[in-house]
């Protein structure tokens, strides 16, 4: 993951930037105050994606700090490298012990006892586990984003290559988190629903997304990572079986067609045309009907379910 160089007070100042020029830029957004006393360049900062701005805050909170705070939740998954849905971008989450006072500027403070084996260091920043970042998520956070991030830590951990899937290392992770999750009074039952329903065959965010959305529609019997033979000796693997409906599915993100990292070099004409020899090839070896979708269609379920049903796609009737 990219960074955002941060830059305090005084290093503005000893690279010629004078008092009233800072405020001039913070005014004009050349300068983006991320909190008191620590700065970043506007345009590094606009554009980049939510992710790195949380780790830029945190870093900036760290950098402040008299001890090391210990980020949690939503901080503590992107500083691991998890895509997050929906996320506060102003807010920086921490975990404080009971008998630590105040509350740091920006900061959402949480109450909390960490164990050792709670906290980590991840780029020089203290952060709750993975396993416990993903618990915390899941007892407090909406469903989906439980799911985006519990999605992302059982994929990183449990697919060393395309078309494996370690389901006991997945379940052995489930299992801790939910021992985790359970030290808490609060949020139990609510992270047991998102561990349960976690997988790490959804690759993308909008995989993630689309699994909730389908099973609010109704669907209950989805494959992820449906294997169809290739022309080749390689097979393609299509993002969802609709088994209900006897049906296949792709949540099409317009990333993979700008990101130069997923286009490796292509152009976006490439691309799109290889896109289309693969879904005929698919539509034909499979004769089953073929969807696409994309962030528009997965706002809510009756958006994706007006879009299955375009395509003559419905969910079984219950």
């Amino acid at each position: 993951m990219s960074s955002i160089r941060l830059y305090r007070y005084e290093e503005l100042l000893a690279i010629g930037h004078s008092p009233r020029g800072i405020t001039a830029g913070v005014g004009t957004q050349r300068l983006v105050r991320v909190r008191p006393g620590v700065y970043a360049d506007g345009q590094e900062w606009a554009t980049a994606v939510p992710e790195v701005r949380i780790v830029a805050r945190a870093r900036a909170l760290a950098l402040v700090s008299k001890t090391s705070p210990v980020f949690s939740h939503e901080t503590a998954a992107a500083l691991h490298g998890a895509p997050l849905f929906g996320p506060r971008p102003d807010a920086v989450h921490v975990i404080a012990t009971p008998e630590r006072p105040g509350a740091a500027f920006g900061a959402v403070r949480h109450r909390g006892e960490l164990r050792d084996e709670d906290v980590v260091d991840v780029d020089g920043l203290r952060c709750t586990s993975l396993a416990r970042s993903v618990a915390d998520v899941a007892r407090t956070g909406t469903f989906e984003q439980a799911v985006t991030i519990a999605d992302a830590a059982l994929r990183g951990l449990c697919i060393p290559r395309a078309g494996v899937y370690l389901l006991d290392r997945a379940d052995e992770f489930r299992e801790t988190a939910r021992d985790i999750a359970r030290r808490s009074a609060h949020g139990r039952t609510r992270a047991e629903r998102a561990l349960d329903f976690a997988d790490g065959r959804a690759q993308l965010p909008g995989e993630s997304i689309s699994r909730v959305r389908l099973h609010e529609l109704g669907f209950r019997s989805v494959q992820l990572q449906v294997s169809v033979p290739g022309p080749g000796a390689s097979d393609y693997y299509v993002d969802f079986g609709l088994v209900d409906a006897g049906a296949l599915g792709e949540f099409d993100g317009a990333l993979k067609y700008t990101d130069g990292k997923l286009r490796d070099g292509r152009s976006t004409a490439h691309v799109f045309d290889r896109e289309k020899q693969r879904e005929d090839w698919i539509r034909g070896v499979t004769q089953l009907p073929y969807v696409r979708w994309g962030w528009p269609h997965i706002r809510t379920a009756k958006t994706l379910g007006e879009r299955l049903s375009a395509f003559g796609i419905r969910p079984p009737m219950r």
